[in-house]
């Protein structure tokens, strides 16, 4: 803003409203940035490991041997005709993925420390490369499921190209209560402790061993309060097409779970925009 010719020009600086005070648009001006920590992060996971890229395969594969003899041999968990490898290794596939992605999104801040005190970039990225590159893995893995379908002649449906929509809304969740506890980790670390105990929780409260048709219809609303069941039971509708459908449908699931995601990515989102200022002195 001007005034008179003979006097100084006056800038009036205000603090953004609304969307705008998000600058949201930084996410996409740093985006080469995502992309470096999300490549140095795949490095450091690997490197010097005898076993190198092989544990993305067996991590899968030994979690879904030790459920088919536990839960599908010895306590013979209904899966309503289909083979319990497959069965429980669908639902492994974005489990697993989301784990890895929570659990590194949400401690990554405090791991970048000497990056945050010295650089200034938009936090957000960091907990956002810790979500992508955990895509590596998800991609590897999912190899070995077509494998898997091969083996046990399941036929795709046109219900497989709804697969990239239930990875998004993995993503989204992830990254969703990745904003929160990575930024409640920078002020209290006990964030560290609680993420693998609620992780470990989190899993039997998901249909992974077991399906959504185990629970009487009347409580199976509960399970749609955890956004992940909507995801889990998606890979399962999607990858195993009409031999699942006929048993479930996981449309209601599935809405709840993208509500829920969406309040808590805005509301992470917000949370860790506001906060942020404070990453510097704190960390």
């Amino acid at each position: 803003m001007t005034t008179n010719q003979n006097q100084i020009p006056i800038t009036y600086l205000r603090p953004a409203k609304g969307l705008a005070a998000l600058n949201l648009k930084d996410l996409w001006d740093y985006r080469e940035l995502i992309y470096f920590l999300t490549w140095r992060d795949l490095k450091v996971r690997y490197k010097q490991t005898v076993l190198g890229f092989s544990w993305v395969i067996l991590q899968p594969v030994i979690n879904m041997v030790v459920f088919t003899v536990l839960f599908g041999q010895l306590l013979k968990v209904p899966t309503d005709g289909i083979p319990y490898p497959i069965f429980s290794f669908a639902a492994l596939l974005p489990w697993l993925y989301f784990a890895g992605s929570l659990t590194r999104s949400s401690t990554t801040l405090v791991g970048s420390a000497n990056l945050i005190s010295k650089v200034f970039f938009p936090r957000m990225v960091i907990p956002i490369a810790g979500v992508l590159s955990g895509l590596v893995d998800f991609l590897v893995s999912l190899i070995v499921l077509v494998g898997m379908m091969l083996y046990y002649q399941i036929i795709p449906t046109w219900n497989l190209l709804m697969l990239p929509v239930f990875l998004f809304l993995a993503m989204l969740t992830a990254l969703g209560f990745g904003l929160w506890l990575s930024a409640l980790n920078v002020r209290f670390r006990d964030v560290n402790y609680l993420v693998p105990f609620l992780i470990e929780i989190w899993k039997y409260a998901t249909p992974v061993i077991y399906g959504a048709t185990l629970i009487p219809e009347r409580f199976r609303f509960l399970l749609g309060l955890n956004p992940m069941t909507g995801v889990v039971e998606g890979f399962r509708w999607a990858i195993l097409g009409s031999q699942y459908v006929e048993n479930f449908d996981p449309g209601p699931l599935f809405i709840v779970s993208i509500t829920i995601t969406l309040v808590i990515l805005i509301s992470g989102v917000i949370f860790f925009r506001n906060t942020e200022r404070t990453f510097a002195d704190i960390i």
